[in-house]
């Protein structure tokens, strides 16, 4: 059996050098499913499950949650960050979303896929708790 730890660690080095979106890119699965597992610790039913993922996963909730953690951020986090954000994608923020806050919502998917790649798990789970307390 293959273990999708293995597949996915690379140097950290490695993981610095990958394009900013393509950080985001697999970031936003990361944030995603931590979103999700932790609402799983609820005993509510799967619809609701999914509002709650929602209202936890758009880019107006991760920018905040990035404010929380950027105090806390070594200064290669807080590089990956500030090149997620200030990456441009071909297409400009969603109509219902504040470019800034779309920006800030990209810089932190990017620095999530920047430590999943690299395998800092423990960092993932740390940064987690401050970003989204009591959730």
């Amino acid at each position: 059996m293959h273990d999708l730890l293995s597949q996915a660690t690379m140097s950290v080095t490695e993981a610095k050098l990958k394009n900013p979106l393509s950080l985001a890119f697999i970031g936003d699965t990361v944030w995603d499913l931590l979103v999700r597992r932790r609402l799983l610790d609820s005993s509510a039913n799967a619809g609701t499950l999914h509002k709650r993922a929602v209202a936890m996963v758009n880019a107006g909730a991760q920018a905040q949650a990035c404010q929380r953690i950027q105090p806390h951020l070594t200064e290669a986090e807080a590089d990956v960050l500030r090149r997620g954000g200030n990456a441009h994608s071909h297409h400009a923020a969603p109509k219902n979303q504040d470019p800034l806050a779309y920006s800030q919502a990209t810089g932190l998917e990017a620095l999530f896929g920047y430590l999943y790649l690299s395998g800092q798990m423990e960092r993932i789970a740390e940064l987690f708790d401050i970003a989204l307390p009591n959730q």
